[in-house]
């Protein structure tokens, strides 16, 4: 999930560079790290850079009330990638330089399946239902949700009277709209080849009622509505619907170009929304856009679900004071707080029906929406690999170096091994 940068050094939080091993120690395997202290202690929590500050709050008031269990906040690099990387570079020493670790959500099961993770006690009850899935590892919770969120369709609402619900409404409304805005496309979404390029991959498939793997977990991108996704985007990018430079688009990219008023629509997280609403000279459109569910083939779409989640390591010395802090930052009380000085999305239901904050982010009930009805990104133990495949083929599509049959049989060649 894509969020906003830090730009100011933090109190109590330590800049995490190359050397996340060596920060701790290993833990031999004949003294389980449980056992120590009787799991309670100081402990280090590996986060990403993304809202910081409000995250460095909660983690003060746990401090707080914890003298002797004192958390230290430890900040992973921005990209996702170099994130994963070096959470696993840290489990595969069996170090325990961290006790609680920020997960992408959709590693889930990657990091449950190679023990780096221990199972959770946690009641879930008043979580969105999608958001406690993707902790989930056969059934099993391994992890909390501490954020959440999925793709929004932001449009400019001076220039559009209803947004569209369906891809050809879309395309109706850009025909009628663009003439008349010199400079404007219709269309941009996150397409480097990226992990946005596979969300942005997998909502269309998903959006046109198709999926990326079934039920059993088998590869389904040949089906009639993975093509007829793959289609949109290779006729977008053909028909300059969707604008050329957004082959380079990650999320940042597309957002300063919505907020030049470059595009007409565009597909982006929550945290878009505050920073096209700013009124210091960055944006153009405050005041003009709003936000609705993405756009399908036959009706409303499907997004993907992001989000990241707090799990404990299995290599911490600390683990019960661990799983106190992972109940203490996800309860009603702290996320309820943390919305208050935060647009990132949170897990749980009554922030999203909450009078105040509908106030102050107007887009929640859309977003409530979104969520519920999106979609996860494959859930495989080998990720890394799976989402590289889907990113190989769907950029070979978007770049018209490959038609899109060819392209997805190729993936679902590609896909098969990885699944197993």
């Amino acid at each position: 999930m894509k969020a906003t940068h830090i730009t100011a050094p933090l109190i109590g939080i330590v800049a995490l560079g190359a050397g996340l091993v060596a920060c701790g120690s290993s833990t031999p395997a004949s003294q389980p790290a449980a056992q120590q202290d009787g799991g309670r202690g100081p402990i280090t929590f590996i986060s990403g850079k993304f809202e910081a500050e409000s995250v460095q709050k909660i983690v003060d008031a746990w401090n707080a009330a914890h003298p002797n269990e004192k958390a230290t906040v430890v900040l992973l690099p921005e990209s996702a990638d170099e994130q994963r990387r070096k959470l696993i570079q840290n489990a595969q020493t069996k170090s325990d330089a961290g006790d609680v670790i920020l997960i992408d959500a959709v590693w889930t099961s990657e990091f449950a399946a190679n023990r780096w993770v221990d199972e959770l006690k946690l009641d879930t009850t008043g979580f969105l239902p999608t958001t406690v899935e993707t902790a989930k590892y056969r059934d099993k919770l391994y992890a909390a949700p501490l954020f959440t969120g999925t793709g929004l369709l932001y449009y400019r609402k001076d220039l559009v009277k209803e947004p569209p619900k369906t891809w050809d409404e879309m395309k109706k409304i850009c025909a009628e709209v663009l003439p008349k805005q010199k400079g404007m496309s219709c269309y941009g979404g996150q397409f480097d080849k990226y992990e946005g390029l596979t969300v942005n991959f997998s909502e269309a498939v998903a959006s046109a009622g198709g999926q990326l793997l079934d039920a059993s977990g088998q590869p389904q991108v040949t089906s009639e509505a993975a093509k007829q996704a793959a289609q949109f985007l290779a006729d977008g990018f053909k028909s300059g619907m969707i604008p050329k430079e957004a082959i380079t688009y990650k999320e940042e990219e597309g957002r300063v170009a919505f907020q030049e008023g470059k595009l007409l629509f565009y597909r982006n997280w929550a945290y878009g929304y505050e920073a096209a609403q700013k009124t210091d000279g960055s944006s153009k459109v405050v005041g003009k856009f709003d936000v609705a569910p993405i756009p399908g083939l036959t009706g409303p779409g499907a997004g993907t679900l992001g989000g990241n989640n707090l799990a404990v390591s299995a290599f911490s010395k600390h683990k019960q004071s661990a799983q106190d802090f992972i109940a203490f930052m996800t309860s009603a009380a702290q996320i309820k707080a943390f919305a208050q000085t935060s647009s990132m999305p949170v897990p749980r239901t009554a922030i999203y029906d909450d009078p105040e904050l509908i106030k102050k982010y107007p887009y929640l009930p859309a977003l409530k929406d979104g969520i519920l009805a999106a979609k996860p990104r494959p859930k495989a133990v080998r990720y890394g690999d799976v989402t590289a495949a889907i990113q190989e083929s769907a950029y070979a599509i978007v770049t018209g170096a490959k038609p899109a049959d060819l392209a997805l049989s190729e993936l679902q060649s590609a896909l098969g091994p990885l699944l197993k």
